[in-house]
């Protein structure tokens, strides 16, 4: 049995167990809280519809057998108190086949989750905690030795998630190459965090180091993971250490959390196994790879209402103020990750392109016309508190940081300028 346990691995168990159910919890809560607006019956992108239109076998989930929002809400929030449980170490005190049942259980209703999410679950995050939560099965508990095999695999999947990123960035813009990317990505990057206009303004030669280090720790550290010890411990070290880096640059939800939380597995020594990256609809085993390539420029859509009955040159437009992404020029941006803004990343994406809005963006519009309740509990502000805007419009804005004088002087993180109409102004029809 020594060839297939190892007593002085629980260290690495424990982390692994706990930091997995840690980001799970984060995750359902982000479910229980945001979807209603995003997925719900009468959301941008209703489940029901969707569930009409794809088989079980093309996205398995517990919601083909029924479905309604207070059913949904009973998943996540089930799957948040177990998560919980997890976190506190119910699963030391329950039987083996218990524990196996409470993972098994959670990845099963998170799956449940992702498979009906659509666009607002296409992010690579979310496979990940899959694939992670789907090893966390095999884990067991104090009364087993933890299973080297399954301690391997979870440094496999440090290796894919750090591989993938590092390949996708060479195979991508031509900036990671030359190593400049680092001039843009932090003004540029999805939802900058309060340390971003920081990292902005460090001198552009660091810059290029930054983005050097990051190739070195994305395509050949990794390959230490699998070396014997001390090697493998202190490639996971070095993996943490970029990773911190990363949560405090910038937010991605729990990307960087839950690599940290898998790096733990370079205590082990295992050895390589033969890569198979794939996608399929049980998320788990999976290509991972971001930011292939880096905007040079920043753009924001900007939504405003008036209580106006009629538009004239006079009308006045106020903003809405989103939660995480860049809105007023001097709100610094916060700290979210490892918590999931689905909407605010989507905004950032539309504005991006409007393709990225197509089959939701009218529907958040709409919903703001009504003043929606689930809609306006993901915004940071709501300038009509007592009665909804008559007419709702969107505009395109070029944001980039302002410079250390401009803070000091106009006490503003940002700057910016309009670049035009994203969608003209609408309200709702007569009688809605």
């Amino acid at each position: 049995m020594e060839w297939f346990t190892a007593p002085e691995y629980w260290l690495s168990r424990l982390v692994l167990e706990r930091g997995i159910a840690g980001v799970y919890l984060v995750a359902f809560v982000c479910a229980a809280r945001q979807f209603r607006a995003l997925l719900g019956e009468h959301g941008m992108l209703p489940i029901p519809r969707y569930l009409s239109a794809v088989s079980f076998r093309q996205a398995p989930s517990i919601f083909h057998w029924h479905y309604s929002d207070g059913f949904f809400a009973a998943v996540a929030w089930l799957g948040a108190a177990l998560s919980a449980a997890l976190v506190a170490g119910a699963g030391d005190l329950v039987p083996l086949w218990a524990v196996m049942l409470m993972w098994l259980l959670l990845w099963a209703l998170y799956l449940s989750i992702v498979n009906v999410g659509q666009r607002w679950y296409a992010f690579g995050w979310e496979s990940l905690l899959l694939e992670a939560g789907f090893l966390a099965v095999f884990l067991g508990n104090e009364s087993v030795a933890p299973p080297v095999l399954v301690i391997w695999l979870a440094r496999w999947l440090v290796f894919r998630t750090e591989f993938g990123a590092g390949l996708i960035k060479l195979r991508g813009d031509p900036c990671w190459r030359n190593l400049t990317c680092l001039y843009y990505h932090h003004e540029t990057q999805p939802m900058p965090g309060p340390l971003s206009w920081f990292f902005h303004h460090l001198p552009r030669p660091l810059h290029r180091v930054e983005v050097a280090v990051n190739h070195v720790t994305q395509l050949v550290v990794p390959f230490g993971l699998f070396a014997p010890q001390p090697v493998a411990s202190v490639a996971g070290a070095i993996i943490v250490i970029t990773q911190l880096w990363l949560v405090m640059s910038g937010n991605y939800a729990w990307l960087n959390w839950l690599t940290m939380v898998l790096a733990v597995s370079a205590i082990a020594s295992p050895a390589p196994l033969r890569m198979n990256a794939s996608f399929n609809p049980f998320h788990l085993v999976n290509t991972y790879g971001a930011f292939g390539s880096v905007g040079r420029i920043r753009r924001e859509i900007v939504i405003e209402g008036t209580a106006d009955s009629e538009i004239t040159d006079q009308t006045v437009w106020q903003e809405y103020e989103f939660k995480g992404k860049p809105g007023s020029v001097g709100r610094l941006p916060r700290q979210w990750a490892p918590y999931h803004l689905r909407l605010d990343w989507m905004m950032w994406f539309a504005a991006i392109s409007p393709t990225y809005g197509r089959h939701w963006f009218v529907g958040l519009l709409e919903r703001l016309l009504r003043n929606d309740a689930a809609t306006l509990k993901l915004l940071r502000h709501n300038p009509f508190p007592d009665s909804p805007p008559q007419y709702v419009r969107a505009r395109l804005y070029r944001y980039r940081y302002s410079t250390p004088r401009e803070l000091r002087h106009d006490r503003v993180w940002w700057h910016r300028t309009p670049e035009g109409e994203f969608f003209p102004p609408a309200s709702l029809p007569t009688g809605g």
